[in-house]
């Protein structure tokens, strides 16, 4: 575990680092965050946080990231549901949450990296509720190397996104030598993991993907990359600059590099590029071909959850063969389409998605047992994804469970008419969701983000899909946004979509 990380001017040298994160474990014992114990971070993309998580995994500890653009609330129900020891945050971000923090949490701070501080427009500080706080790297250099790693590797606690209610720490078992195997097998499968890798990553590492994707390059000796943000040119000169053979992309990003004007995108070096993997959610058709075209067959996606691990891949040849797939099962993934009954449905019928793969260990929900219990049938876990698989056992997710649309007691699934609407020309991105009807319970509705410079109305989108779906798929409302909301994953965010319809309503179907 030596990578070597690179951060704006800075370069940390393998031993550097390994120096680092072993004084980083041993800090983190002084404060009695030993085997299976919980520290929480809140850091942006910088070396440190990378530091932190190979810290916890040496440490066999459980290293929770928090969001950190959350509040005070957000960030108190985390800490005291993860039962956090330490939390370690950019000073700057204190003054926001130091009202939410438990007693008893020992807090250090760490003042912003130079690089992060002009991406971010911070300034140069001082921040004054970090001026109480000790400093983290004081205390870590102060603390002596521990002179050998735990047997069961650390890992992090994730908390889902808290969309339906709040967020629910997932504490996972340790991992068994065989699952560390597999993780490491599925890494190389589902994001092109490899020895002398040369990584790109500015996606945020408190989300589960990118996080892994750090870790699993930083296992790997790879040379990293670091990015506190994304920018589209920026990442396009880092690639052409140090021919960056991986990356981690998400689909916002590659829309965003697709916007750039022709003449910029044509100026970069980009043949060093062997593998960009993405996940977060599904790429559109469109979008991935354009990639592909202008990338080469470099592009793969993976259909993965925080609790499930990474299930399946798809290849960009696989994909132009299979447009709209989020591929097939990985070696040692397990995947079903089940009914409501808990019958395996034959090719082409939509169900729940169940999975599971060997190298996830088994989990709970922090104090909330009972919700982990309901994810599981038959030794495989769902969270809702409604899809189908093909004759040729390629997995098409269609919509969650909890977005499903029931109006006049008939099942539509939006990510279907989404799959639709995304390649009407002038589309630059749609959701659809259930507003109230007096008449028959929901309505669909479609958010619309027309591409710049396009002009599109209500009936014209309405006609397109009639043309291609059934009636009672065709939503009755359609609005136009010049930009959808967003999470910080890069999926739309529809509940703000669809909460202002269901205001002062007491049922939500």
């Amino acid at each position: 575990m030596k990578p070597t990380v690179h951060f704006g001017a800075e370069t940390t040298p393998p031993e550097v680092f390994f120096e680092r994160y072993g004084r980083a474990a041993a800090a983190l014992d002084e404060c009695g965050v030993g085997e299976r114990g919980v520290f929480a971070l809140m850091l942006r993309n910088e070396p440190v946080l990378l530091e932190l998580m190979l810290a916890g995994r040496w440490l066999g500890a459980r290293w929770c990231m928090i969001n950190w653009h959350f509040k005070a609330h957000e960030v108190g129900h985390i800490l005291a549901d993860s039962e956090a020891k330490v939390l370690i945050v950019h000073a700057d971000l204190l003054e926001t949450i130091r009202d939410g923090i438990p007693p008893g949490v020992k807090v250090f701070a760490v003042a912003p990296a130079v690089h992060t501080r002009r991406m971010f427009q911070l300034g140069d500080g001082p921040w004054p509720a970090a001026q109480a706080m000790p400093d983290w790297d004081e205390f870590r250099d102060g603390s002596p190397r521990p002179t050998a790693p735990q047997k069961a590797p650390g890992a992090a606690m994730l908390y889902t996104s808290g969309t339906t209610g709040l967020p629910k720490g997932i504490a996972r078992d340790a991992a068994s030598p065989e699952q560390v195997q597999a993780t490491l097998q599925m890494g190389r499968a589902a994001l092109g993991i490899e020895p002398g890798m040369r990584a790109l990553l500015s996606a945020p590492m408190y989300h589960a993907a990118p996080g892994s994707y750090a870790l699993l390059a930083a296992l790997a000796d790879a040379e990293l990359w670091l990015e506190p943000r994304f920018d589209a040119e920026r990442t396009l000169q880092i690639i052409e600059s140090h021919r960056i053979s991986h990356a981690y992309l998400v689909p916002t990003m590659f829309v965003r590099l697709l916007a750039l004007p022709a003449d910029v995108r044509e100026r970069h070096d980009l043949s060093s590029m062997k593998f960009v993997a993405a996940t977060g959610s599904p790429c559109p058709p469109d979008v991935k071909r354009q990639m592909i075209d202008w990338w080469g067959p470099v592009i793969h996606e993976a259909y993965a959850a925080s609790e499930l691990g990474y299930i399946t891949h798809i290849d960009s040849a696989e994909a132009l063969r299979k447009p709209g797939s989020a591929g097939r099962a990985l070696a040692g993934a397990a995947l079903k389409v089940l009914s409501e009954d808990g019958d395996e449905l034959p090719a082409g019928r939509i169900g729940v998605i169940y999975a599971r793969h060997v190298a996830t260990p088994d989990f709970t929900y922090n104090h909330n047992d009972a919700a982990r219990q309901k994810l599981e049938r038959d030794g495989l876990w769902t969270l809702g994804d409604m899809g189908y698989l093909d004759e040729d056992g390629y997995l098409f997710i269609v919509d969650r469970k909890s977005d499903m649309v029931i109006s006049g007691g008939v099942n539509i699934y939006p990510g279907e008419i989404e799959s639709v609407l995304i390649t009407m020309q002038g589309v630059a991105d749609c959701a659809l969701f259930g507003v109230p009807d007096a008449e028959f319970g929901e309505a669909l509705a479609a958010a619309v983000q027309p591409s710049p410079g396009a002009t599109l109305t209500a009936p014209q989108v309405q006609a397109f899909l009639r043309e291609r779906i059934a009636d009672y798929k065709v939503p009755r409302l359609v609005s136009f946004h010049a930009e959808l909301p967003r999470e910080d994953s890069g999926k739309i965010f529809k509940r703000k979509l669809r909460d202002p319809y269901w205001a002062g309503l007491t049922r939500r179907i």
